[in-house]
This record gives C-alpha cells, sequence and structure tokens, in this order.
C-alpha cells in the first residue's frame, strides 16, 4: 500500500453522498464513539452534511472509514457498508444514471457523467466474447486504508445493475484491485458469487446480453446531462481555490470551520495550504468568513426561524457576535437584511 502524497494542488474529490447513511449505521451498529472518531478524521461531521451535495477529498473517505473501523475493532467494515451502497442515493447523478431505459444505456450514462461527481477516478465497460466487464478505478487505489473500500466500490457497481436484472441474477464473478485477504471467503459469501483478487480495477463480469435488460421501475424522474451538470456546476473541483472552498462548503455546513481540519483530510500541512492559498491570492480566513456570509444569507433568506437560531447554526457562540460580524460583512444586522427583503 503507498503513502497518501500528492501536491496539494492535485488533491482528488468526490461528492460526499457516497457516505449516504453511512453516520446513521455506525451510530446504530457501531457506536458514537466509533462516529466521533471517523468524523474527526475526516475533517468535519459528515452527520451534519447527510443529503447535501458536498465535495470532499476522496482522502477523508479513507480516513473517516479507516477510524471508525479502528474505533469499533471492526476489520471487516467495508464489507458490513457494502449491502448498504447504492448509487440511487447520490442525488442527480444517480438519477440520471438510473434513468435510462436499459443497463447498457446506464453504464453509458455513468461514465459519461462521472466528472460530475468525482475527480480523478475511472469506469469503464469492456466487451470480451460473450462477457462484458463493467469497472471501476478509485482516485487513491493501492493508498493505505484503500482495502477497507473496495468492496464497497463493488456494491455500488451492484446497485447500478441490479435496478435492471431479476433479484435472482448473479455476477459471473467479482474483480477486486486489492491484495487477496486472509478472510477472502466472506467477500464470495457475500456477493454470492467467484471474487478475484489483484485485479486492475474493481469490477462486475455478467453475461453481454444483460445489457439490453430494461429497468426494473417503470416510472422514474426525467433526469438529463444537463440537469446533472446545473446541480454541479462546472463539475467536480479540480483547481485548489475550488476545492477547498468546497470544504470549507462542508464545514460551513457543520457549524465548525478550521484550517487544521481542512489540511488533514488533503493530505497536508496547515502551513503548506496556507502558502499555497497565498500564492493564490486568497488566504484561509478570507474563503471561510466567504462561505459563512454565503450560508447566512442563505439561512436568514428562506428560514422562519429566529436569529438565535441562525447564529447557533452557523456555530456563533451568541447571536451578539453573530450579528456583529454579519453587519460588519454585509453594513446591516441580520434584522436589517430580513426587513429589508
Amino acid at each position: 500500500m503507498r503513502l497518501l502524497e500528492r501536491p496539494v494542488s492535485d488533491v482528488p474529490v468526490i461528492s460526499s453522498l457516497i457516505l449516504h447513511g453511512m453516520p446513521a449505521f455506525l451510530r446504530h451498529e457501531l457506536g458514537a464513539r466509533a462516529l466521533l472518531k471517523a468524523n474527526h478524521a475526516a475533517g468535519f461531521d459528515l452527520e451534519r452534511t447527510e443529503g447535501r451535495n458536498c465535495f470532499i477529498p476522496h482522502a477523508a473517505v479513507l480516513s473517516f472509514v479507516n477510524a471508525a473501523a479502528r474505533a469499533a475493532g471492526e476489520p471487516n467494515l467495508g464489507l458490513l457498508m457494502t449491502p448498504m451502497m447504492n448509487a440511487g442515493n447520490y442525488g442527480s447523478f444517480g438519477r440520471y444514471v438510473l434513468g435510462a431505459d436499459t443497463l447498457g444505456q446506464s453504464i453509458q450514462r455513468a461514465i459519461t457523467a462521472l466528472g460530475y461527481h468525482s475527480t480523478d477516478d475511472r469506469m469503464s465497460l469492456a466487451i470480451i466474447g460473450d462477457e462484458a466487464r463493467y469497472s471501476y478505478v478509485f482516485a487513491l487505489a493501492g493508498h493505505i486504508g484503500y482495502d477497507m473500500i473496495a468492496g464497497a466500490a463493488a456494491g455500488v457497481l451492484l446497485s447500478v445493475l441490479r435496478a435492471y436484472l431479476p433479484f435472482e441474477w448473479r455476477p459471473l464473478r467479482i474483480e477486486l484491485d486489492i491484495n487477496r485477504p486472509r478472510q477472502a471467503t466472506l467477500f464470495e459469501d457475500l456477493f454470492l458469487c467467484p471474487v478475484i483478487f489483484n485485479a486492475p480495477a474493481v469490477a462486475i463480469v455478467m453475461e453481454r446480453y444483460h445489457l439490453s435488460a430494461a429497468r426494473n421501475r417503470t416510472s422514474w424522474p426525467l433526469v438529463t446531462l444537463e440537469d446533472v451538470a446545473r446541480d454541479r456546476t462546472g463539475g467536480a473541483p479540480r483547481a485548489l481555490l475550488d476545492v477547498v472552498t468546497a470544504l470549507v462548503r462542508a464545514q460551513v455546513l457543520t457549524g465548525s470551520v478550521s484550517i487544521d481540519q481542512a489540511a488533514r483530510p488533503m493530505g497536508t500541512s496547515v502551513r503548506t495550504l496556507q502558502r499555497e492559498l497565498n500564492r493564490a491570492g486568497t488566504d484561509f480566513r478570507s474563503l471561510a468568513n466567504s462561505a459563512r456570509l454565503q450560508r447566512a444569507i442563505e439561512l436568514l433568506r428562506h428560514m422562519d426561524g429566529s436569529i438565535t437560531r441562525v447564529a447557533a447554526e452557523m456555530g456563533y457562540s451568541s447571536p451578539a457576535n453573530f450579528a456583529r460580524a454579519f453587519q460588519k460583512a454585509t453594513g446591516r444586522t441580520p434584522r436589517e437584511f430580513r426587513s429589508n427583503m
């Protein structure tokens, strides 16, 4: 396994929706301590961002899952996660993928729209004789902790296939890009098919003719690629400023913004991150203040609750502190802003 050693300007990110349901699963199955440890390792409270399309570093996903596994003493957490993985939970991206008429079209949609879901991941469909191989490569495949993710990634691919194929269908085989584990039979018990290890990618291999299978559900919301693009303008962020801004936005949603917690899942130090931001003409405090202000305006505009509640949601110790910060940024108090809407 390789160590996480990437330039701070080259941090792959992925939609936080891939962890849909995981905070509740950890809390109920492994305990609040495991969830607390996992959130700390990821850099922010993923429970507070549940259902929101935030982009987070791939490294945060690895850190979240592995910290939870260590805290709970559960080395097979990745396998426990696998049955709950479902592309249908991935917002407009998932609805677009599963809205295709046939399985083959669904897979092609996933390949085409992947850039709106993550950066540096790869997905492909290969036809070899009578077999079809649907594969996926995680951006940090092979890094420390990835062995906890590979099975869950196979679960996501399977969720696409199962939206079109009969309940009793089973893959010809599943391929995983991890070393063969000591308890390899657990994988075959879970997937109910042969599992090959040390493969070049996570892959589901099936009979080719299944690609023409029609969707199991007769009705599905019509979602276009343009809908996905509007939901995730410009696709998943790639530039340093965009990545940090996305991470800060996720932190703001949790009410706790910290450069330390931003640097950790990016695999860098606070000093290095701040130096790179300075080179880009900004600093972390400015990005955080801008994200806080944007969120405060959204809450004041669309929430009927009290300003005290908005202040608490934003992580301020008191409504007075929030009011002073808001007035300094906008020239108006929160109450004046609301009265002029």
